[in-house]
């Protein structure tokens, strides 16, 4: 059993409230979050508590709140976040806006909030949810790409500016997972009269099938829960299927129009 407390964000659904659950059965206390925790808070064995991700404020008070009843944070599992699909031509720029604020920023304050209480600790741990999808531009997923990427550029600045405080720092990047994220998905609209109409609707419906046949999410909980032992965590850990995983170094090995030409056969581009 453990004392430690976790927070993990975004527990409502999904991976985040699957690693919740997982944490909880190994005996952490755990604090999980959602933009809107009524309905959560009698139907889960953990503490439920509101934070939006998009909003500072939210995201200071949630985290004063544990503070003030547990008296430390000893994990933070930036897991909150969403997806959003179109072509960059057509995509509206409020909803590019807001899918950073929720995918990059929300994350980066929510760390901000915590790295003061486990430097005062001299210990802890953070790990930021990113995704396989950072190691590219994926067509109509280029916002998305681009917001875990640079979620992923900062996580490798922090790790090295905190090296000094006894706080670990990592980068968990699944691939394709079962979960409800289709559901949540920001979608551009598909217009008939648009050049991108055949293509975009062919990556919709495959994006819908990867994420169907995804690993299971308690996968990823056990890898997470277990980089709590871990003395020196990597930078990132891809967890996904072998295809997946392998594509960021076929991007590294390969001609770029090369790697490109394979990106485009797989989306019918």
């Amino acid at each position: 059993m453990s004392s430690k407390v976790v927070l993990i964000t975004g527990a409502s659904s999904g991976l985040g409230l699957t690693t919740a659950e997982y944490f909880q059965q190994k005996g952490y206390k755990v604090y999980g979050t959602s933009r809107n925790p009524e309905p959560y808070k009698n139907k889960y064995p953990f503490t439920f508590l509101s934070l939006d991700n998009s909003k500072p404020e939210s995201i200071a008070a949630c985290i004063t709140h544990i503070l003030g009843e547990a008296g430390r944070i000893d994990v933070l599992i930036n897991n909150a976040g969403v997806g959003i699909t179109g072509p960059v031509e057509e995509i509206e720029m409020a909803a590019v806006r807001q899918h950073f604020e929720v995918n990059c920023f929300g994350p980066l304050y929510t760390l901000q909030n915590v790295l003061p209480i486990m430097r005062a600790q001299k210990e802890g741990l953070i790990v930021n949810i990113t995704s396989i999808a950072a190691d590219m531009g994926l067509p109509f997923r280029g916002p998305y790409s681009a917001a875990k990427g640079a979620l992923e550029r900062m996580t490798e600045a922090l790790r090295m500016e905190t090296q000094g405080f006894g706080i670990r720092i990592c980068n968990v990047a699944p691939g394709d997972f079962v979960s409800d994220i289709a559901a949540r998905r920001h979608y551009a609209e598909l217009k008939t009269d648009s050049p991108y109409y055949k293509t975009y609707q062919f990556s919709l419906d495959q994006m819908n099938d990867h994420v169907a046949q995804g690993i299971a999410p308690h996968k990823i909980a056990e890898k997470i829960e277990a980089l709590v032992h871990e003395k020196k965590p990597q930078v990132r850990y891809k967890i996904g299927a072998p295809l997946q995983k392998l594509s960021g170094i076929l991007k590294s090995l390969l001609p770029s129009r090369i790697f490109e030409k394979l990106l485009m056969n797989h989306y019918k581009l």
